[in-house]
């Protein structure tokens, strides 16, 4: 499957549980766990679909594992940080080890989509041809 794909699926997915979630809030008027919402609708919604449209416009890009890989970790780690967060904001003591290393997941995988941001360009660089004299 395309990056592209993985990512508009995953932001779907994870932006309509992020509209029930805050469905769930207002209707209880229990709010503790906004931090934790608002994390999955920039990490879960935004991001991805960010992701997808970045690998979208680049073909070669889409089809590689690594972007693959990269938009997994990306989920992963935002599901995981998204229940840390909101352990934290409940009073549980659980969730800040949870959100520690699940944030490392996902700076890792931004990290990760950086290099291949960087290892395009320089392809692009040394696949120009050079202007004719």
């Amino acid at each position: 499957m395309k990056a592209s794909s993985v990512s508009f699926i995953g932001a779907v997915v994870l932006a309509l549980v992020g509209m029930v979630w805050g469905i769930v809030m207002a209707a209880s008027q229990d709010h503790s766990t906004m931090p934790a919402h608002a994390h999955l609708n920039l990490l879960g919604w935004v991001s991805l679909f960010l992701f997808g449209l970045f690998y979208h416009l680049h073909p070669a890009i889409d089809l590689s594992r690594l972007a693959v890989l990269q938009v997994w970790a990306w989920i992963v780690g935002t599901v995981v940080l998204t229940i840390g967060v909101a352990l934290v904001h409940t009073g549980n003591a659980l969730g800040d080890p949870i959100a520690a290393v699940s944030s490392l997941v996902v700076v890792a995988a931004m990290a990760l989509f950086g290099w291949i941001i960087l290892r395009r360009e320089q392809i692009g660089v040394i696949a120009r041809p050079l202007p004719a004299e």
